[in-house]
């Protein structure tokens, strides 16, 4: 790679927005440069799950074409994106990370995917994730799991792991990520990148391969506050093919970004989501974050949130359910893998033998677990109780906001373990998503920014901001604020200290 394409790609979304804008580089130039840097590192991180090459450097022609005949373009015009394989793309094979989808092109794009086209952004592929979204760690691909740039041995989070290394291994300046128990913010906090879970139905869910739909949302990954906000503004706003889209003016996510100033502003720690169970180097980190918010003018409170210990169970129950319910349309007929139709074997024999064969293990664990909680005799004891916790923990966030503006806490308990380490584990697993899951039971808005890097291991550490349905402007006004404080400590953005590959 010559030393003007490495410049390029280490480059923030908005920088390169500017330069392609003023002319001093092509959309073609950047995304060759983005194109090149997969070929040379994506064998190691395993980001990506299909890189659409010429298609993507024919939109960059054709942008290019665009701005020289004086054309309006968006604030992103040229910039490349890559897009989680959760999400559909005319013509693309969409995974999401599955052997049951294998060989599936869908007819029709998503419409965050429509709006990026329309936004003139530049797809260089699908990003590598945990099988239909369900893990913490992206070793669930069917197609094998990603590595973190930061490590090559160590997992970059999940599900949406390939999202997030993707950004961190500098192959792509923005991506977009779905996040139904923490799957944009834990990759963001063990990969050093910004991470948004925007308010459920402030982004369409129309081509979003469901998971749990009451739970899951689309969301902005970059490297940078600034670069989420003006992602999230091109994605964002209703959409009446999803009827949970909110049909509502989006929050000034950029404005807030460029703002910064939050004297006055009270933050809340909830105390639940900071003690035992979390590493000394973690907290370490978002205690001096928390000293750098106060520095800059913040009242900090406590708050407490008593509920939230029962998230986690609550969790594991509405989840699988819904996924029991999503996944039962994947069944080897209409369309994917399908397996033992040799004219013998009836329907329901070529139904079970496909899906025995096309669902990976945590797939096949979570439809269980959904299909038993929903079961004649348990609904009322496991379903319906999990959502009455849902509602305490909804009621224990309007009280949290009363008190403060926004709540912090660290994004996850730990760094990016070692793969393999709690693969076989999954109460292990699960425990990664424990300060995550809360804001996707309540449907709020949250968003995770590096704050360092643990004194521990070397590796990055993220502080979760939480704010109230449709505040996620307050989201980039205190990241924003606690991104150019820590910027000034360090003097660059941490991302630029992640390890040549």
């Amino acid at each position: 790679m010559t030393s003007a394409a490495a410049d390029l790609i280490r480059q923030s979304a908005s920088v390169l927005a500017a330069a392609i804008s003023e002319g001093e580089v092509s959309s073609v130039e950047v995304t060759k440069a983005h194109l090149a840097r997969i070929a040379a590192v994506d064998e190691r991180v395993h980001a990506f799950l299909q890189v659409t090459s010429k298609a993507a450097l024919e939109s960059a022609q054709a942008i290019d074409e665009k701005r020289k005949s004086g054309a309006t373009l968006g604030v992103l015009a040229g910039v490349p994106i890559a897009v989680k394989d959760v999400l559909t793309m005319r013509g693309v094979p969409t995974t999401c990370g599955s052997k049951i989808l294998e060989g599936w092109r869908p007819p029709y794009d998503a419409t965050v995917v429509s709006r990026l086209r329309a936004a003139d952004l530049v797809i260089l592929g699908k990003t590598n994730m945990d099988e239909f979204a369900m893990g913490s760690s992206t070793e669930h691909s069917a197609y094998g799991p990603t590595h973190n740039p930061w490590d090559l041995e160590r997992i970059p989070g999940g599900s949406g792991g390939g999202s997030a290394a993707a950004l961190a291994a500098f192959e792509t300046p923005l991506s977009i990520g779905t996040d139904t128990g923490g799957s944009i913010r834990q990759p963001a906090a063990v990969t050093g990148t910004v991470g948004v879970k925007p308010t459920y139905g402030g982004v369409s869910r129309y081509g979003l391969v469901a998971l749990a739909s009451s739970l899951d949302q689309a969301g902005p990954c970059a490297r940078s506050v600034m670069d989420a906000a003006l992602l999230h503004s091109v994605i964002a706003g209703h959409d009446p093919r999803d009827s949970t889209s909110i049909n509502a003016p989006v929050p000034d996510v950029v404005a807030a970004a460029n703002r910064g100033d939050i004297r006055g502003l009270r933050i809340g720690l909830v105390k639940e989501l900071s003690g035992e169970g979390y590493q000394a180097g973690v907290l370490q980190r978002f205690n001096e974050s928390v000293e750098l918010l106060q520095g800059l003018g913040a009242e900090v409170v406590e708050v407490s949130c008593p509920h939230f210990d029962y998230a986690l169970g609550a969790y594991y129950l509405i989840l699988p359910s819904e996924a029991s319910s999503n996944l039962a349309r994947f069944d080897g007929m209409r369309y994917g893998l399908r397996v033992g139709d040799n004219g013998s074997n009836s329907v329901e024999q070529v139904m079970s033998l496909s899906r025995e064969a096309g669902f990976g293990a945590e797939v096949k664990r979570r439809i269980m677990l959904g299909t038993y909680a929903l079961s004649s005799g348990y609904y009322d004891a496991y379903y319906g109780q999990a959502q009455k916790v849902r509602t305490l923990i909804t009621r224990d966030f309007n009280a949290a906001f009363e008190k403060a503006d926004v709540l912090i806490s660290p994004t996850a308990p730990t760094t990016a373990f070692k793969i393999g380490e709690k693969v076989d584990d999954p109460l292990a697993m699960y425990l990664n998503d424990i300060a995550t899951i809360p804001v996707n039971l309540a449907g709020n808005c949250a968003m995770s920014l590096p704050v360092g890097l643990s004194p521990a291991d070397g590796l990055p550490v993220g502080l979760q901001i939480m704010a109230p349905p449709m505040a996620d402007d307050r989201l980039y006004l205190v990241g924003s604020a606690l991104e150019s404080a820590l910027t000034d400590r360090w003097g660059h953005l941490l991302i630029q200290e992640v390890p040549n590959l």
